[in-house]
């Protein structure tokens, strides 16, 4: 599958080159059910990854990678509540509430006010009300979800 995937990276990054788009991730299930998960600094719109997913698919049927042509795809931003994946992500979240993942599974919430060359700083509010804030390398971080806030 990592063939596959590979593969399939490399039919997509032309794709997105010149536009605002990346890769956040992408799997393949046992039933040739191909997920790519694309995240845009603008933000995905539909219009946006359909339009990837009708030039996509074309290439890969072009490709002949899944000869008896019984595969799927499906190409979408990563659901609300998945971890963020690197630093562009961190970058388009600024301003965000984020829970970020420590060592030992401690966990910080706050707002995500920077996020430097080699870590990033969380605003937070301790029970006195009184804001402070805390910088993580991101040697440190396990993951980091952004809470929605409704």
């Amino acid at each position: 599958m990592a063939d596959v995937l590979d593969r399939i990276t490399a039919l997509l990054e032309p794709l997105l080159e010149g536009s605002d788009m990346f890769l956040v991730n992408m799997k393949i299930k046992p039933i040739n059910n191909i997920k790519v998960f694309l995240d845009a600094d603008s933000g995905l719109s539909i219009e946006k990854s359909a339009k990837v997913n009708r030039k996509l698919y074309a290439l890969i049927e072009a490709e002949q990678m899944f000869p008896e042509g019984d595969f799927s795809l499906e190409v979408s931003s990563p659901g609300v509540d998945e971890p963020l994946t690197g630093v562009r992500q961190y970058r388009k979240n600024i301003g965000r509430k984020v829970t970020v993942t420590l060592p030992e599974d401690k966990e910080e919430t706050g707002i995500l006010k920077e996020v430097g060359e080699d870590g990033l700083v969380l605003e937070m509010k301790n029970k006195k009300k009184e804001v402070t804030t805390t910088e993580i390398p991101f040697s440190q971080i396990k993951k980091i979800v952004v809470q929605i806030i409704f």
